[in-house]
């Protein structure tokens, strides 16, 4: 076995984004479905490292970057949040909201249906609903562990990863595609009339951007200051009524330093730094969460679990074009929506956002989109699915013994 020390990992996923470009520039088919260069990138190494396996030859990485890199990146979406921009989203917000929620009822109704009809135990099926595919890794474990103590589910923490991991690649794989058919019956920002609005930070990374040492030193302050106060209130909430993940205290956070600065007129964000430190910390996050992906893990999972785990990641495509570009009014930013759903419906926010970045790279800007999907991905997904989980959990399949 070989392992990967901090600066070995930090090499290795800067060649992974590398070779992403490099494979997402010459492979017609990842540039045509929109396939994000770290998915591509850190798919490709996933899959190398599970030829290696085969060999017995093992490759570790030292995943202790990958934390502080995720809440870099939602600072980074706190800092670029005024409130003025949530006063105009405020309807769209709560339109996505309901879609989300229907997605969540709808993928646990699936895994309990198929989990039942293949003869398996119904909390089965319900952690390979919204547990692990909308919740993620962090809140597959945390069910995971509470199924086998209270509900003596054995290895329900192994099938939560496996997933939970499934979804992740799944989400990167199926949003760029699912985007560029619904992309065809819509108009373009390209073919619009009006004056184009110059796009922000995290709609089209790749735009060229001034920046100078101060104001980059400025920007790493402001996103450490809402690291350290977003880890220390996610302490004070600990235990508590009021609990939420650290990565919501963060992007708290920094929404309250954006806004709170601003109002007193001491200092305004910048958004190009904001945008260059952010779109680095979610690159480096995805090649580091994708490269260390343990694709084996899947393998072991039975036939069973595989047909229902295909069968949700079907749901989610058609979720996407028939409910969540519908509600989202079936336009160009209905499309980037569909295409972070499918991000954070089957795997997590940062992975919504690099979907969106693929397909605004290509088409044009989508402001509206980058600014529903951090806030419904960040402050109510995770309400929401804990609320929809009980509700399941309090159905007469769930009683304890």
């Amino acid at each position: 076995m070989l392992q990967l020390d901090f600066y070995g990992t930090l090499v290795a996923a800067s060649l992974v984004l590398l070779l992403g470009r490099g494979l997402v520039t010459h492979v017609g088919f990842l540039r045509t479905y929109n396939i994000p260069e770290p998915v591509a990138g850190g798919l490709v190494v996933a899959l190398g490292l599970l030829g290696l396996r085969v060999l017995d030859i093992e490759i570790r990485f030292d995943t202790s970057l990958q934390t502080p890199l995720m809440l870099a990146f939602f600072a980074t979406i706190g800092l670029s949040a005024d409130f003025a921009s949530l006063k105009k989203g405020g309807r769209v917000v709560g339109i996505f909201v309901l879609a989300v929620t229907g997605l969540l009822v709808v993928q646990n109704a699936m895994g309990i249906g198929l989990a039942t009809a293949l003869g398996l135990d119904p909390l089965m099926g319900l952690l390979t609903g919204s547990i692990t595919l909308a919740g993620g890794h962090g809140t597959g474990a945390a069910w995971g562990a509470m199924f086998s103590e209270k509900f003596g589910l054995a290895s329900a923490s192994e099938l939560a990863m496996a997933s939970a991991t499934f979804g992740l690649v799944l989400g990167g794989l199926i949003g760029g595609p699912v985007a560029r058919l619904l992309i065809k019956r819509v108009q373009t920002p390209g073919c619009e009339q009006e004056k184009p609005r110059l796009p922000k930070g995290f709609e089209q990374p790749n735009k060229e951007r001034s920046i100078t040492p101060f104001s980059f030193i400025e920007t790493l302050a402001l996103i450490a200051v809402s690291l350290l106060a977003g880890t220390l209130l996610n302490g004070l909430l600990h235990d508590t009524a009021f609990e939420l993940p650290t990565f919501v205290c963060v992007l708290f956070v920094g929404v309250v330093l954006r806004n709170g600065l601003s109002a007193l007129g001491l200092y305004q964000v910048f958004e190009r730094e904001v945008s260059v430190l952010g779109n680095v910390s979610l690159s480096l996050f995805l090649a580091i969460a994708l490269m260390s992906l343990k694709l084996w893990d899947l393998a072991a999972l039975a036939l069973p679990f595989f047909i229902i785990l295909a069968a949700q990641t079907l749901v989610m495509a058609l979720f996407a074009i028939f409910v969540t570009f519908r509600l989202m009014g079936s336009n160009y930013d209905a499309a980037v929506l569909a295409a972070g759903h499918c991000g954070f419906g089957l795997g997590a926010t940062p992975t919504a956002i690099a979907n969106m970045q693929a397909v605004t790279q290509r088409y044009g800007p989508s402001q509206i989109a980058f600014l529903v999907v951090p806030m419904v991905g960040a402050f109510f997904i995770d309400i929401i699915n804990v609320i929809v989980i009980k509700l399941y959990l309090a159905l007469p399949f769930f009683a304890v013994a």
